[in-house]
């Protein structure tokens, strides 16, 4: 039997980024089957491409400080990232810290056709 989980697809994503690029950028990262939640820097949890994506799937955001952003371990080391947001992957940051304590990557980030936003998926067994 399988045991219930947490799968959340976590977004790094320009201030122009459309709901198009971040659609995008989760079908490269696998799609939305079996997703719990979004999550996205709190700065960035309320933008309209990203508030639209969770409307349209019926999905809650979590916003993701930036504190939080730094604790999680990235295998991806983008040197933008790095200066911008201090971590290696926003996407992997937001999706490893809003899926909690023993999270681990599904996919490492995608980036969206377009290079505008980042998905990586994340998952973490309930007990």
């Amino acid at each position: 039997m399988d045991r219930p989980a947490v799968r959340v697809a976590g977004f790094g994503f320009r201030a122009a980024a459309t709901e198009a690029s971040l659609t995008d950028a989760l079908a490269r990262a696998g799609g939305p089957t079996g997703l719990t939640a979004l999550a996205a820097p709190a700065d960035k949890a309320a933008a309209a491409a990203i508030t639209a994506l969770a409307a349209r799937l019926a999905l809650p955001i979590c916003p993701v400080t930036a504190d939080a952003l730094h604790r999680p371990a990235t295998p991806t080391r983008s040197a933008q990232s790095l200066a911008r947001r201090g971590t290696g992957s926003v996407a992997e940051a937001a999706a490893l810290a809003a899926c909690g304590e023993g999270a681990r990557l599904l996919t490492p980030r995608k980036v969206s056709n377009d290079r505008m936003s980042t998905c990586a998926i994340a998952t973490k067994d309930l007990p």
